[in-house]
């Protein structure tokens, strides 16, 4: 449909006319003469018809009114985020269980709101609470425009607060519960259908320190992860299902060793999430005597795959390892990201009831034997220049021994050198599982699922250092790590449903930052402009199920 203009003898006449397909040919039937143009024009009629027209369309407005200089600009606001977050955020239900737990206290402010917008600016640009605070200016978040500087901060006391309230003299901390553990025994149970069975969970854990005193309990010293012994720190384990789901995380004193927290996780497990029996895949710093003990003694019902302690596992290294019982079986693992899968080679070996799988990367043996080489090649060059500067190095120290306790003369190893030989692309398993060997190698090299996510959680989420000086709030900021970690993996689950999980975090959220909103306003009427879907956005906004906003909006 379109106007035309019709001569006719000395007079040219305006016309409202349609294409209509009549057969194999397109004809024009007029719908309408409007009038002669000349009268039209005269009288302003045309005019006064075209601005009529003009409230039809919204981009013709805005080009009218901007000519005129109507146009005032009231905001400019990133709107990706929230979108696609926010409809994360809502279909896992955290919305929806935070109201729930909540509807009998009154708070005087939308404490959902308030830990929401803790989420988003954890997932998007890591910091304090402060920064929180001013980074929500630039971006449009619904709901969190009142919310104060202390209403965020209590809502990570109210995150971390114990249910029953107890000093560390009278409650063993591996034990004791939070507002955060009723959050995820909700979430498991309202996403069930997601995590159809706990038939096997990844367990790790990693050091966080703290700037300051580190709260008034949570905050010791211990082994740092992050090389900081001079710092305190707290102790953060978390739970993935087998699939990589975060289920739940455990926020402990830095003095509590890794050994120490095994039964008491895989105990609250079975409680708080009814599961009656699952295998529990952990690294080498799990295990020890009295734990295998624990698990084989009591009617835990509990299974597990650990990764052990070669040099330091005397029957690992002189039992296990040089066994010559059997034939090795080759084996291929998909690995995420690449084409080629991981060949490994694999054998079961037991020693009385005792039941070990002895895995080799002959990938990793090359790297490893190169490694070494070039240390010893780089000794061996060092020692012509005197031996006594080698011992502050720990990885020359690896490869040294002395004859003179007195005047110590240090020289090379070469037994040494031998024996970690042994080691190069070498791991051991114990497990007390019915999986075979292929099986049990498949799902410990899954670990690095929760291995990522603490890089995830201390890195892109800038968890650490922290600042906080309550133990409740310090529990709280880092549980907002953690359902951010949840709405993370959400959004790469979805993704890969639609093959586009490659993506790289710093793209997702550069691309999402950049889809803006521009709040125009006139004397009457107000307009919302927004900027072009650019890089990955697309495929975000189909993954999340969000529906992309019109260009111009009135």
């Amino acid at each position: 449909m379109f106007f035309r203009i019709k001569p006719s003898g000395r007079y040219k006449y305006l016309q409202l006319v349609e294409n209509k397909r009549e057969g194999e040919k397109v004809k024009q039937h007029v719908l309408m003469t409007l009038g002669r143009m000349d009268r039209l024009t005269d009288s302003g009629q045309l005019k006064g018809l075209t601005k009529s027209l003009l409230r039809f369309n919204e981009k013709l407005i805005i080009i009218d009114r901007y000519k005129k200089n109507q146009l005032n600009m009231v905001d400019d606001v990133s709107i990706g985020p929230a979108l696609i977050f926010g409809r994360l955020w809502k279909e896992l239900g955290i919305d929806a269980v935070i109201t729930d737990i909540t509807k009998n206290r009154s708070f005087g402010f939308n404490l959902e709101r308030a830990i929401f917008l803790t989420v988003l600016h954890r997932l998007f640009d890591p910091g304090s609470d402060r920064a929180a605070e001013k980074w929500r200016e630039d971006f449009r978040v619904p709901g969190v425009k009142k919310l104060q500087l202390h209403q965020l901060y209590r809502a990570m006391g109210w995150l971390g607060e114990p249910l029953i309230p107890a000093t560390t003299s009278t409650i063993d901390p591996r034990r004791q519960r939070f507002t955060k553990d009723i959050i995820e025994q909700k979430l498991f149970d309202r996403n069930r259908d997601l995590f159809t069975s706990l038939q096997v969970v990844f367990f790790d854990t990693t050091s966080i320190y703290f700037e300051g005193e580190g709260g008034e309990s949570v905050g010791a010293y211990g082994h740092s992860k992050d090389h900081r012994p001079d710092l305190k720190q707290m102790i953060v384990g978390v739970v993935l299902d087998s699939q990589g789901r975060p289920i739940c995380c455990e926020l402990l004193p830095g003095n509590i060793t890794d050994v120490t927290t095994l039964i008491p996780v895989a105990t609250k497990i079975k409680q708080r999430f009814g599961v009656e029996s699952f295998c529990i895949v952990a690294d080498r710093g799990m295990i020890s005597k009295d734990t295998i003990a624990y698990l084989e003694s009591h009617p835990i019902d509990l299974q597990y795959i650990f990764g052990c302690r070669m040099r330091k596992q005397k029957e690992v290294r002189n039992e296990v390892l040089p066994n010559k019982d059997g034939e090795y079986q080759e084996i291929q693992i998909k690995r995420i990201g690449k084409r080629t899968p991981l060949e490994l080679k694999i054998k079961e070996v037991t020693i009385e009831d005792r039941r070990y799988v002895i895995c080799h990367n002959p990938e990793q043996a090359k790297k490893d034997a190169e490694t070494r080489e070039a240390i010893v090649a780089s000794l061996r060059k060092k020692m012509k220049q005197g031996d006594r500067s080698l011992v502050g190095n720990k990885g020359y120290r690896k490869y040294l021994k002395s004859n003179d306790e007195q005047q110590p003369v240090f020289e090379i190893d070469e037994e040494k050198i031998d024996q970690e030989a042994q080691y190069d692309g070498t791991w051991v398993l114990r497990t007390n599982t019915g999986y075979s060997a292929e099986e049990v190698a498949v799902q410990y090299k899954e670990l690095w699922m929760v291995e990522q996510a603490f890089r995830t959680v201390k890195s892109v989420m800038g968890t650490r250092p922290i600042y906080h000086k309550c133990d409740d709030t310090i529990r709280g900021r880092v549980f907002c790590s953690f359902l951010a970690l949840a709405l993370m993996k959400e959004l790469y689950s979805r993704l890969s449903q639609r093959k586009a999980d490659h993506y790289e975090w710093n793209d997702i959220k550069r691309d999402l930052r950049a889809l803006r909103q521009a709040k125009l306003k006139t004397d009457k009427d107000s307009f919302f402009i927004r900027t072009e879907l650019r890089g990955v956005c697309n495929d975000l906004f189909q993954a999340a199920g969000v529906a992309v906003p019109p260009r111009i909006s009135q």
